[in-house]
């Protein structure tokens, strides 16, 4: 279902980034004004999935925009475009720069600081227009540009960072990777030997070197720099380029071996198993190649990527390599660094090595899906939309990156965009399960729960063998079920989820709490709740779930006990705030029934119950409550 293992899936941890500091020492923080650097998480394309925690909530995806620029503060004047792509899907974000430094400058420093890369390098360079001497504009402008994938506006600019800072490891790598994309090879190898640092521990250095003797057709002194490489962390990184460039330079033998060694210490690596497939089957191995690609689809069923590949060989279709030169695999080795670490705050190391990857591999699927991912935990979704838009039509992710482009537009609160190119995508490939458990999703969200239940329903007939993974989808299909007061279907669709997965905490929240409200199976209800709980202590949602489900049996005391837990770890839910104040009000706690209840009002609660609250501030509640029903036999 989701697009998991996208990239290099995090096998390569923090330590062989740390070696690549020193190429970005202090640029960071001219970026943002703050030094950021970390470990990049392994992004993958996420299914929309998103999890109703607590009876009858079904959560929209809607999240705020972008925020505004410092334009929005400062009189300026002149226009450029915001939009960097001109897709069907592109988003337009206009915005204006100024002729005069201070304004361009300042506007500058809150684009980089709300992570608008394009914003930021516009603004920095127009600053450094005016004032082309300052040294700070013009490393501050060096980092934007690169960051926004601007390569040749960061080269001459790079060289200007080096009149002044010679050390600049950033600047060099710059200008080693517009030599890399030129196929000058001796001066791209020059400029990362006066980059600094120790070649045995510098990773990023080592690999564009051993790439640059490859571009070269010097495949001995390739794999000799390489394997300058030692420490144990290095060594699928090794072996797994060591291959390309043997296969590269001719020599099969060792390309065999250095894939089979990549391999064999990480099989679950997509990228090393796409290679050594496509490897195999070039040399008439095409058994092997297929074995390769099922193994890993035991790992992770029905990878587009994957799919395509089998789809091809059965078809008796070549699999080309897909590094077919020294530039695109020097493309690869900045993907996987850029792909290979990192961690939410600290994405900009992780989009610039992504951003000189594209660069050289332009047709990359996987990097560019990887870097929307980036700007998407940016909350720059515009440009997350553009990157998805430009995978290529035929690439067997497309699919995907279709369905993440929609998913995104409605977070930017464009719900009939979103819709109608998800269902374009579904009509296009109506046997997508993830697309159309995307529709499903958005369907729900939007309560539409006639067609969404249809929809899953859809998803579940292309799945002809049962799965513990069908859970989620008969999870779903029971939350709009019942919501749309099919009890009946509702309870074996939930039912089932528990079959497939049988101490799923959502699922036993949400039966257990239907049981309560409808008086029925009280017993193994409360089993279910408590269960639930024991599963997700700091869960707000399913603690509430608890707590309601007590005040519907007429058990205040308790119900304030579980209310005020969950309180604690979600204190801004309306919900959960309007229960609390219901329960104090039964157990004669008045006035901090008034407090939470105007809480609950003040916290945007849904439409339909805002009036309910309303009158429970003015009017307090009835004396005599509907209760669910039935006592508990040892509750």
């Amino acid at each position: 279902m989701a697009l998991a293992a996208t990239a290099q899936n995090g096998h390569f941890q923090g330590r062989v980034v740390r070696f690549t500091r020193h190429a970005f020492a202090g640029a960071f923080r001219l970026f943002s004004g703050r030094l950021s650097f970390g470990i990049v998480r392994i992004p993958p394309l996420r299914q929309f999935i998103r999890s109703t925690a607590r009876h009858r909530r079904v959560l929209a995806t809607r999240v705020a925009g972008p925020l505004a620029l410092a334009t929005a503060l400062l009189a300026l004047s002149a226009n450029a475009s915001g939009a960097t792509a001109q897709g069907d899907l592109a988003v337009p974000r206009p915005f204006e720069v100024g002729a005069g430094l201070s304004g361009n400058y300042l506007a500058a420093i809150v684009a980089g600081s709300e992570r608008d890369t394009l914003a930021a390098a516009t603004f920095f360079n127009e600053a450094l227009r005016v004032d082309p001497k300052n040294r700070d504009l013009i490393d501050r402008a060096f980092v934007a540009s690169l960051a926004n994938g601007s390569i040749d506006q960061a080269a001459p600019l790079a060289k200007q960072v080096l009149t002044h800072d010679r050390g600049n490891g950033l600047a060099r790598l710059t200008l080693a990777v517009d030599h890399i994309e030129n196929d000058r090879w001796a001066p791209a190898r020059a400029e990362l030997a006066r980059g600094g640092g120790d070649r045995s521990k510098d990773i990023t250095s080592t690999l564009l070197t051993a790439w640059t003797y490859a571009g070269a057709g010097d495949t001995r002194r390739a794999l000799a720099t390489l394997d300058t490489l030692k420490e144990d962390v290095f060594v699928v990184f090794r072996d797994y380029h060591a291959a390309l460039i043997a296969d590269l330079g001719g020599d099969v033998a060792v390309a065999q071996r250095r894939f089979a060694a990549a391999y064999g210490a990480e099989h679950n690596l997509l990228r090393v198993v796409d290679a050594y497939g496509r490897f195999l089957a070039s040399h008439g191995h095409v058994d092997d190649a297929r074995k390769v690609y099922k193994d890993f689809s035991e790992v992770l069923p029905n990878h587009p990527t994957i799919v395509a590949a089998i789809a091809a060989l059965d078809a008796g279709k070549p699999l080309p390599p897909f590094v077919q030169n020294a530039r695109q695999g020097a493309g690869e080795a900045l993907f996987g660094l850029g792909s290979s670490g990192g961690r939410q705050g600290d994405e900009l190391a992780s989009l610039i090595y992504l951003r000189m990857s594209l660069n050289l591999a332009p047709q990359n699927a996987l990097a560019i899906i990887t870097l929307a991912d980036v700007y998407e935990r940016m909350k720059q979704g515009e440009t997350a939309i553009d990157l998805y838009e430009s995978v290529p039509k035929d690439d067997p992710l497309r699919v995907n990156a279709d369905v993440q482009a929609a998913l995104l537009l409605e977070t930017l609160g464009k719900s009939k965009e979103a819709t109608e190119h998800l269902q374009k995508v579904v009509a296009a490939h109506p046997e997508n399960e993830e697309a159309l458990t995307a529709l499903g999703n958005l369907q729900r969200s939007r309560k539409m729960f006639s067609e969404a239940s249809e929809t899953y329903s859809r998803v579940l007939s292309l799945q002809k063998m049962p799965d513990k993974s069908q859970w989620i989808l008969y999870y779903y299909r029971g939350i709009v079920n019942e919501r749309n007061k099919h009890w009946p279907q509702a309870e074996a669709d939930l039912k089932k989820a528990l079959e497939l997965n049988p101490d799923q905490p959502l699922v036993l929240n949400y039966l257990g709490y239907s049981w309560v409200d409808q008086g029925a199976n009280l017993d193994e209800a409360f089993k279910m709740l408590r269960r639930a709980v024991d599963l997700r202590q700091r869960d707000g949602y399913v603690v509430d779930s608890l707590g309601w489900a007590y005040y519907r049996l007429g058990r205040y005391n308790d119900a304030v006990n579980e209310l005020e837990k969950a309180i604690d770890l979600k204190p801004s839910d309306p919900v959960i705030n309007d229960h609390l104040g219901d329960a104090y009000w039964r157990v004669g706690r008045k006035l901090e029934a008034q407090f939470q209840w105007n809480h609950a009002r003040d916290l945007n609660p849904e439409p339909e119950e805002l009036p309910k609250i309303l009158d429970k501030i003015k009017n307090g509640l009835p004396d005599k409550p509907a209760l669910a029903g039935g006592s508990l036999s040892g509750g």
